[in-house]
C-alpha cells in the first residue's frame, strides 16, 4: 500500500490519460474536453503538492521517489494545469480530435513524470521514449483552415527524426557506459565513473549519452528542430513542448552530470562551449524574427545555454540555481505562451505587429506580455533577474568568468527583441480592432502566472532553499 503512494502523482496522470481514452470513444468536444483536463489537472497538482514528501525506491531501485523528483513532478503538473488552461476552445486543434488530444499530453506528462524519478538508465531511457512518441503524434494536430500559414507535417517529421537519432545517440553512449563500468544503475555509476571518467572512451560515452537530453533542453548543436516545430505546430502544442520536456531535462542532466562529481575537465570544457554558443546563437537568431513563436523558439536555445551554466558547475549551489532558473523559466514562458493563444483568432500564428496596442485591446495580456518577457531578459524584479543572478554567482565562484561575461553579453542582447515585444504591445497603433474576449479564467490564468513571475524575483528565499533541499537528495 506503501508503495502505491509512492507512485500517485503519476496514477493520477496515467488515469486522465485513461478518462480521455474513453471519451474519446465518442464525440468530442472542444469545451467539455478543456474543461474536463483543466478540472483533472488541478487534481493533479494537489496530489502532486501532498506526494512532496514521500521518500522510497519502486521496480527493484531503478525509481527513486525523494524531494528532488517530487518538486519537478509539481511543477511538471502545474505546467500541465496551465497549459490546458489556455483556450476553451482549442483554436487550433481539429475539434473531432481534442480527446486523443489531451488523452496524449497526459501520457507525454506521465512519461515526464516518471522521467525525473528514474536511476537506471534503461528506464531513463524508456521513460524518455514515452514522453517523446505522445509528442511525435500531436505536434501534426493542426487544424485545416491553418494549413496556410503553418508547416505542421514539416514540424512533426523534423521532431520525429531528430528525435530518433538523438534516442539512437543516447542509447549508443549508454551501451559504452555500460561497458566499461558493467552497471546502469546511476547509484553504482556514481561510485565508479570518478575513477574511470579519465578513459577517453567513458568521456564519448558520456557525451554521447547526454546528447538526448541537450536535444530536449533544445542546446546548441541539438536545437535544429526547434523553431520549426514551434511554428508548425498548433499554439497550445508549442507552449507544451517549449516547457514541459525542458524540466524533465534539467533534472535528468543534473542526475547524470553528477555521476562524474566534475572529475572530468574534458566533458566540463564541452558543456562550457555548448553553453556559450547555444546563448550566443540563439539570441542573435532571435533578433531577426517576426513570428513569436519562432522568437520564442531561439530564446529557448539561449536560455538552455543559461541552465546549464548552473548545471556544469557539478555542485550544490549550481544546481539549486538551475532548478531555479527552469521553475521561473516555466512561468515566464507560459506568460508569453497564453499571449499567443488569446490572440489568435482561430489558432493561427501570430506576428510581430499582432502585439501593437495590446494594452488597448487587453490590458491584462498586455501585464502578462510584460511580466514573462522583461523575466526573460532578466530585469528586476522578476524571477528572471534572481534566476540569472544566481547562475551568474554560482558559475563565477567556481572560476568560469570567462563564460559568465559571455551570458552577461548575451542577456544585453536579448533585451532588445524582448522590449521590442513590449513596445509594440504599449507604443505602437494596433493595424486593425479585433477584439481580446477575456473570460473570468483567463484573468485567474494572468494572476496566476504574473504573481508567479514577480513572487519568485521578489523573494526568491523560499523557492531556492526548497532547491536546495531537493539537489541535496542527490548530493
Amino acid at each position: 500500500m506503501n508503495e502505491i503512494t509512492l507512485f500517485m502523482p503519476e496514477l493520477c496522470f496515467l488515469a486522465i490519460a485513461l478518462i480521455f481514452f474513453l471519451t474519446s470513444l465518442g464525440r468530442s468536444s472542444a469545451k467539455r474536453d478543456q474543461t474536463l483536463a483543466s478540472v483533472l489537472a488541478c487534481v493533479g497538482v494537489v496530489i502532486a503538492a501532498i506526494s512532496l514528501g514521500k521518500e522510497g525506491f519502486l521496480f527493484f531501485q531503478a525509481y527513486r521517489v525523494d524531494l528532488f523528483s517530487q518538486v519537478f513532478k509539481l511543477l511538471i503538473a502545474l505546467g500541465f494545469f496551465l497549459v490546458a488552461m489556455f483556450d476553451k476552445d482549442c483554436k487550433g486543434v481539429p475539434a473531432h480530435h481534442t480527446s486523443e488530444y489531451f488523452m496524449f499530453l497526459c501520457i507525454s506528462t506521465f512519461g515526464l513524470m516518471l522521467l525525473v524519478s528514474s536511476v537506471e538508465l534503461l528506464s531513463i531511457f524508456v521513460a524518455l521514449e514515452l514522453s517523446s512518441f505522445s509528442l511525435f503524434v500531436i505536434i501534426p494536430f493542426r487544424s485545416e483552415s491553418n494549413h496556410t500559414d503553418c508547416r505542421q507535417t514539416e514540424a512533426a517529421i523534423k521532431y520525429v527524426l531528430f528525435g530518433a537519432v538523438s534516442s539512437g545517440i543516447m542509447l549508443f553512449g549508454m551501451s559504452y557506459v555500460f561497458a566499461m563500468t558493467g552497471t546502469t544503475y546511476t547509484a553504482e555509476l556514481t561510485a565508479q565513473l570518478p575513477v574511470l571518467i579519465h578513459k577517453p572512451i567513458l568521456i564519448v560515452g558520456m557525451v554521447l549519452m547526454l546528447a538526448g537530453f541537450m536535444y530536449k533542453l533544445a542546446l546548441f548543436p541539438f536545437h535544429f528542430w526547434t523553431p520549426d516545430v514551434y511554428q508548425g505546430a498548433s499554439n497550445i502544442t508549442a507552449s507544451f513542448v517549449g516547457t514541459m520536456p525542458k524540466l524533465a531535462a534539467v533534472a535528468v542532466l543534473i542526475r547524470l552530470v553528477h555521476m562524474t562529481h566534475g572529475e572530468s575537465i574534458p566533458l566540463i570544457k564541452i558543456l562550457i562551449f555548448l553553453a556559450a554558443v547555444s546563448m550566443t546563437f540563439g539570441n542573435l537568431c532571435a533578433l531577426v524574427q517576426d513570428d513569436l513563436k519562432r522568437l520564442l523558439a531561439y530564446s529557448t536555445i539561449a536560455h538552455a545555454g543559461y541552465v546549464l551554466l548552473g548545471i556544469l558547475c557539478v555542485n550544490k549551489v549550481g544546481y539549486g540555481a538551475a532548478v531555479y532558473y527552469i521553475c521561473a523559466y516555466l512561468f515566464m514562458n507560459l506568460a508569453c505562451f497564453m499571449v499567443i493563444v488569446r490572440l489568435s483568432r482561430n489558432g493561427e500564428n501570430v506576428k510581430m505587429d499582432d502585439l501593437n496596442g495590446l494594452h488597448a485591446r487587453s490590458p491584462a495580456l498586455a501585464i502578462t506580455l510584460a511580466a514573462g518577457v522583461l523575466g526573460l531578459a532578466g530585469i528586476p524584479p522578476t524571477a528572471g533577474f534572481a534566476g540569472k543572478f544566481f547562475l551568474f554567482t554560482s558559475a563565477f565562484q567556481q572560476g568560469h568568468v570567462n563564460l559568465v561575461v559571455i551570458a552577461a553579453i548575451n542577456t544585453a542582447i536579448s533585451i532588445f527583441y524582448y522590449l521590442k515585444m513590449v513596445r509594440a504591445a504599449y507604443t505602437r497603433i494596433p493595424h486593425n480592432d479585433f477584439p481580446v474576449t477575456m473570460e473570468p479564467p483567463d484573468y485567474i490564468l494572468c494572476v496566476i502566472l504574473v504573481t508567479g513571475i514577480i513572487l519568485l524575483g521578489s523573494f526568491p528565499e523560499c523557492f531556492l532553499d526548497l532547491a536546495m533541499n531537493a539537489v541535496e537528495k542527490i548530493l
